[in-house]
C-alpha cells in the first residue's frame, strides 16, 4: 500500500466519524436511514478509489497528484455529511449541494483516471462505466430542490428526499454489474486484502474516537470508565473475527484463483459485503454515543440509566450485523473454517434476542452484557477451530500462500 493511498484511507476516520454524529443529531429511524444511505455513497466513492489503487501504480506522477486532489474533495465531502439532507441555519453554501457537487467530482476524476489506465477502451465500454455515477448524481442534486418544490409538508419532503437518494444508492451500486466488461484486474491480492483490513481498522478506531470524543465533557466516573473499557473490548473481539484467520483465508483463496474469479470475489465479498460489516461498526458506533450521553444526564439529572429500544437495537443490531455481514462475506469467499460460521450466527441471533432485557439493565450494565457475549464469541471460535487456525496462520507466517510479487 502506497503512502498516497494511506493519506486519503485516513480522511474516512473523519467520513465515518460524520456519519455517526449524523445519525446522533437525528436519531430516529429516519435519521439512521438517511446516514446509512450517506455511508453507501461514502463506501462506494472509498471502494472505486481501491480498484483504481490495486490496477495503478499511485506512487508517482499523474496518478499520485490526482489522488492527492480527490482525498482533499472528499474531505470536503465528508465534512458535508452532516448537512447532505438539511442546511446548517445561516450556512452560505447548500450542504446537500456540496456534498452532492463533491460526488460528481469525485466520480469525474476517477473516470479521468481509469481512461488513462486503459486508453484503449471502447467508446461503448466507457458509458457504461460512466453511465450510473451521472444518474445518481442527477438523482442526488434532485432531492436538494425537488421534494421542497412539491409540497410543503415536512413528512413528505423529507420521505421524498430519502426516496431519490435510495434510488442514487442502487444506481450507484449497479456500476460493478457491468465491471468486468472494462476489463478490470486484481493485480496484487495481497494489497486488496490489505487495503480492506485497513479500512475496518479505521472504522473500528472511528467508533472509538466517536466514544472518546463525547466523553471528553463528562466527569470521570466508575461508570464512563467501565463504559470505555467495555468499548474497547467489543471493538477488539470484533476486529479478532475479522482478521484472526477469516482474512488470512480469503487472501489465500485471491491469491489462488484465477483474475476472472477474482475479480467476482473481491466484487462480492470486499465491494459489497465489507459495506453491512463497516454499517454494523457505524450502528455500534452511535450506540456508544447513547450509552454515554446517559451517563452523563445520569450524573448531571439523575436521569433514568436504561438505553432506549432504538439505542439498543444499534449497539446489539450493529454488533450483530457485522457478524453476520462476515460471515456472509465468509461463505462467498472461502470454504475453510466452517466451524465458525454457526457460533457467529447464533451470536449475532442471541443478540437481537437480548434486547428486551437489556431495555431492562442500566446502559452501562447493558453494554458490559455485549462484551461478555463478544468475548465469549472469541472464546467459542478458539476452541473449535483450534487446529485449522493454527494451520493457517503457521502458512501465513511461512509465507506458503503468497507467491505474488508487490
Amino acid at each position: 500500500m502506497t503512502s498516497v493511498e494511506l493519506f486519503f484511507d485516513l480522511v474516512f476516520v473523519l467520513a465515518f466519524i460524520q456519519v455517526v454524529e449524523l445519525m446522533d443529531d437525528d436519531f430516529t429511524g429516519h435519521g439512521v436511514l438517511n446516514g446509512m444511505l450517506a455511508l453507501a455513497l461514502l463506501w462506494s466513492t472509498w471502494s472505486i478509489y481501491a480498484w483504481l489503487g490495486n490496477s495503478l501504480q499511485a506512487r508517482v506522477g499523474l496518478i499520485r497528484i490526482a489522488l492527492l486532489f480527490v482525498t482533499v474533495v472528499t474531505l470536503v465531502m465528508a465534512v458535508a455529511v452532516r448537512q447532505a439532507f438539511t442546511d446548517l441555519r445561516g450556512a452560505a453554501l447548500s450542504g446537500p449541494v456540496v456534498f452532492v457537487a463533491c460526488f460528481v467530482v469525485v466520480r469525474l476524476v476517477h473516470l479521468a483516471l481509469r481512461w488513462y489506465a486503459l486508453p484503449d477502451t471502447r467508446p461503448r465500454d466507457l458509458l457504461l462505466i460512466a453511465a450510473p455515477p451521472f444518474v445518481a448524481s442527477a438523482l442526488l442534486l434532485a432531492a436538494t430542490v425537488v421534494p421542497q418544490r412539491l409540497s410543503d409538508d415536512p413528512w413528505l419532503v423529507e420521505a421524498g428526499q430519502t426516496g431519490l437518494w435510495m434510488l442514487a444508492v442502487i444506481v450507484d451500486y449497479g456500476r460493478a454489474l457491468v465491471m468486468r466488461s472494462w476489463g478490470w484486474h486484481i493485480i496484487s491480492a495481497r494489497h486488496w486484502a490489505e487495503r480492506h483490513g485497513l479500512i475496518v481498522l479505521v472504522a473500528l478506531g472511528e467508533s472509538l474516537i466517536a466514544v472518546g470524543l463525547t466523553s471528553s465533557s463528562v466527569p470521570m466516573t466508575g461508570p464512563l470508565i467501565a463504559a470505555l473499557v467495555f468499548a474497547v473490548v467489543i471493538a477488539a473481539a470484533l476486529g479478532w473475527t475479522y482478521f484472526d484467520v477469516v482474512a488470512i483465508a480469503a487472501e489465500r483463496t485471491l491469491i489462488q484463483n484465477p483474475d476472472q474469479r477474482r475479480v467476482a470475489y473481491a466484487r462480492d465479498a470486499y465491494s459489497y459485503l465489507h459495506l453491512p460489516m463497516i454499517a454494523g461498526i457505524m450502528l455500534f458506533a452511535v450506540g456508544l454515543h447513547k450509552v454515554v450521553t446517559i451517563i452523563k444526564a445520569n450524573e448531571l439529572h439523575h436521569s433514568p440509566a436504561q438505553l432506549g429500544s432504538l439505542a439498543l437495537y444499534a449497539l446489539y443490531g450493529g454488533a450483530a450485523l457485522f457478524l453476520v455481514s462476515h460471515v456472509g462475506f465468509q461463505l462467498r469467499i472461502t470454504r475453510l473454517l466452517k466451524r465458525v460460521v454457526w457460533p457467529r450466527l447464533i451470536t449475532a441471533a442471541l443478540l437481537v434476542a437480548l434486547v428486551p432485557a437489556a431495555g431492562q439493565l442500566s446502559a452501562v450494565v447493558a453494554l458490559g452484557l455485549l462484551a461478555a457475549v463478544c468475548v465469549s464469541l472469541v472464546v467459542t471460535e478458539i476452541l473449535v477451530a483450534s487446529g485449522q487456525r493454527q494451520e493457517l496462520r503457521e502458512a501465513a507466517l511461512a509465507g506458503g500462500f503468497r507467491p505474488e510479487g508487490p
